[in-house]
């Protein structure tokens, strides 16, 4: 578990400074809203196994009135969807938050541009067994290009092995529980794409 946590660490201190500074200077307020989470990096002992019949989840992240991240989300579970409610801490430093009674030890924001994609670090801890995650969280039901590549990036320079990577499956049933059903136009029959 210590050298698991140190080469985290090392990957977090390797961030070009560039970045860390213009994330540091953003209003936390701008990753709030929907979002898709649309692929998952995880260390749980279950995710190899159980990766590929992982749907897309739903999150709306909103603020309390103490300043404190709150976090909806609806996803499949073994009784159709569920949904659940995580309220985090923000830490003194700008973009981690935590609540250890619930057994989430950090989420920090990795990379992003708040319109279209983030990518989401978290620490987490259940019982006995401590592990953590990466997500590509989407305001769109369909990643960007620039999107996966960072989540890819992110995924593999923290560690993560390929079949610890997953891009969830497109079923929205869930997510759209809690998300607003995008309306794309349909193409008119005259045109010639349509």
């Amino acid at each position: 578990m210590g050298g698991l946590l140190q080469a985290a660490l090392l990957a977090l201190v390797s961030v070009p400074r560039a970045q860390a500074v213009w994330l540091g200077r953003l209003d936390p307020k701008q990753l709030l809203g929907p979002w898709y989470v649309l692929a998952v990096a995880s260390r749980e002992k279950s995710f190899a196994v159980e990766k590929d019949m992982k749907n897309v989840t739903g999150v709306v992240v909103t603020l309390t009135p103490e300043n404190n991240l709150r976090l909806l989300s609806s996803q499949h579970g073994l009784e159709g969807c569920s949904q659940s409610v995580m309220e985090l801490l923000k830490r003194n430093s700008g973009w981690v938050f935590e609540n250890p009674s619930i057994g989430v030890l950090e989420l920090r924001v990795l990379a992003t541009n708040f319109r279209d994609y983030a990518i989401i670090f978290t620490q987490l801890e259940f019982g006995d067994e401590p592990f953590n995650t990466v997500e590509l969280y989407s305001r769109t039901e369909a990643a960007s290009q620039e999107a996966m590549v960072l989540f890819t990036k992110w995924s593999r320079g923290l560690g993560f092995l390929s079949q610890q990577q997953a891009q969830l499956q497109k079923d929205l049933t869930c997510a759209h529980k809690i998300l607003p059903v995008s309306r794309h136009p349909k193409p008119h029959p005259g045109l010639p794409w349509g």
